[in-house]
């Protein structure tokens, strides 16, 4: 992590578990089963575990397949976001739009950035926890309040729309999951 990246750490200190909890929650409650929004809370929660596989792994080949997983399974489910929700928060949220799409931007960098260093140096795991408290954060920022947006403004045509399109975007990508 760089100085930079401490200095923000230390004065923007990240959200709480209670916090993360309760906006996940309050998420799940106003998604409907199988819909875009539970589409989207179940794809984060498999982003989750799959940073803990990837910081679990103790020899160079089973943190390298966990952190080629991760990339694969955070890549796809930000494709599916930014094509098919993002474009509905650029109607009335640009300014979400723009900060989601930039978060999401930077976390594909830093996975790649992190291919670049030894998997089983000290590094490696600061490096992975950066990008977790990124992604975490960005998560959190989508279940508390971007996402809850589009639940309660858009039509119902418009939500069963998105929900068709993330499953078929998501489509093209779990094969390789």
């Amino acid at each position: 992590m760089s100085v930079l990246d401490r200095l923000v750490a230390a004065v923007t200190p990240p959200e709480s578990e209670e916090d993360r909890a309760a906006a996940r929650q309050k998420a799940r409650s106003a998604a409907t089963a199988g819909d875009w929004l539970d589409q989207i809370l179940n794809h984060h929660e498999q982003v989750e575990a799959a940073f803990s596989a990837a910081k679990a792994a103790t020899d160079i080949q089973s943190r390298t397949l966990a952190q080629r997983k991760l990339a694969a399974l955070l890549t796809a489910h930000s494709s599916a976001e930014e094509v098919i929700v993002y474009p509905q928060l650029s109607r009335d949220h640009k300014t979400r739009m723009v900060m989601a799409y930039e978060e999401q931007q930077a976390a594909k960098v830093q996975l790649a950035l992190l291919e670049d260093i030894d998997p089983l140096s000290h590094d490696w795991l600061e490096k992975l926890e950066h990008i977790r408290g990124a992604v975490t954060h960005h998560v959190y920022e989508e279940e508390n309040d971007r996402f809850l947006h589009l639940k309660e403004e858009l039509p119902p045509a418009d939500q069963d729309r998105m929900t068709a399109r993330y499953r078929e975007e998501m489509a093209r990508y779990d094969s390789g999951l």
